[in-house]
């Protein structure tokens, strides 16, 4: 069965809670979702505002504090807000590309202990990190066990150990200096990871399928050989499909693939929201024209509009409302429906952080703009 690009599109829509908002659990929705790109703390709450209904930012403060959604560094190699019951599969599941990325890499080498060295220390820097900890007192902790210098190991170990961003308040439950606490299972060194890949790669098209082995590869950081591996060990439950550029993709039996025509409201959506980061192909909801202006040189992927399921401009807050830059001209209906999401949007940060990513404002100097629109109260 061949899809078109806007069949693709809906499909990725339908799945990301992007077609309507949910009345669900935020626990729920986070698993719904997979993974929320924590990278910013603001951003999984602004995710979810754009997804569930009567969203109340005080449910997920709660869930970050009870565990019952954990932060961690995790796909990409970046933190992400996943359901605690996915985490260990995860976290599993990205060992062999954690490790690689950073015991390999010379700031950690530079230090002079081995990989083994710092495997055989992370039983016991859980043991002290039983109870949060921050940055200075781990490489403290380090450096009296080790007699090295700290950073390029706790730098290293941080991303590989189960550890947690632990709660340490502000208005997005976690401020600028993290603190890390044990997740509470046991360390790994990859033994069960392709097991895990293979829930993981059943999650990923749970919630992002159809999909094909670079989509798959790009979403967790994980190599193409292991991808391959996994869908071919799945094969037989998974449904082959063609791609409009004739790419093989994969899907879930049954999984939902909505008409072409479903209409799709518009969104403002966070910050490096995972439906703009979750495919090797992002022409699915990025038009190419638009990729290098929503994501910079640096990796920063600015607040998009979406309109009609696609990207169609930024946003951010400023002090007369929600400033709109769309990259292409858009109907009166579409204003007037992205007016009424705008009003919606600053009433949350109204009571969290007025000025949400007010340090990434440079990157709008030079944002071209077919029209610019300042939408308040």
């Amino acid at each position: 069965m061949r899809l078109t690009a806007r069949e693709l599109n809906r499909a990725t829509l339908a799945r990301q809670l992007l077609l309507g908002r949910q009345a669900l659990d935020v626990a729920e929705a986070v698993r719904r979702l997979v993974a929320v790109q924590a990278q910013h703390a603001a951003s999984p709450y602004l995710a979810l505002w754009n997804r569930v209904a009567g969203f109340d930012p005080a449910d997920l403060d709660a869930a970050f504090a009870n565990r019952k959604v954990v932060k961690a560094t995790l796909l990409r190699i970046t933190l992400h807000a996943v359901h605690a019951e996915d985490y260990p599969h995860f976290h599993e599941a990205m060992q062999p590309s954690l490790r690689a990325a950073r015991l390999g890499d010379r700031r950690f080498t530079s230090s002079g202990i081995t990989a083994a060295d710092a495997d055989g220390l992370i039983g016991e820097l859980l043991g002290f990190a039983a109870e949060p900890r921050s940055n200075a007192e781990m490489m403290a902790w380090i450096e009296a066990r080790l007699g090295v210098p700290p950073k390029g190991v706790w730098w290293a170990v941080r991303s590989y150990a189960p550890l947690l961003h632990a709660v340490t308040g502000g208005p997005w439950s976690f401020g600028e200096r993290p603190a890390y606490i044990a997740a509470g299972i046991p360390p790994t060194v990859g033994e069960a990871a392709d097991q895990a890949l293979r829930t993981l790669v059943l999650r990923y098209l749970e919630a992002y399928g159809p999909a094909s082995v670079a989509d798959v590869a790009q979403f967790a950081l994980v190599t193409r050989s292991r991808v391959r591996g996994a869908l071919n060990d799945l094969a037989g439950g998974l449904e082959r499909l063609t791609g409009p550029d004739g790419t093989e993709l994969f899907d879930l039996p049954g999984a939902p693939r909505p008409a072409a025509d479903t209409p799709a409201p518009p969104r403002l959506l966070p910050m490096w929201d995972n439906v703009l980061l979750a495919y090797a192909d992002r022409s699915r909801v990025i038009p190419p024209g638009y990729r290098k202006l929503v994501t910079r040189v640096n990796g920063d992927v600015l607040p998009t509009l979406l309109v009609d399921g696609q990207v169609a401009g930024v946003w951010r807050r400023v002090e007369e409302g929600i400033e709109t830059t769309a990259f292409h001209p858009l109907p009166r209906e579409t204003w007037d429906e992205l007016a009424d999401e705008a009003r919606a949007l600053m009433a949350l940060l109204a009571d969290r952080e007025p000025e949400v990513y007010r340090r990434y404002k440079h990157w709008w100097s030079a944002l071209p703009g077919a029209e610019v629109r300042i939408l308040a109260d």
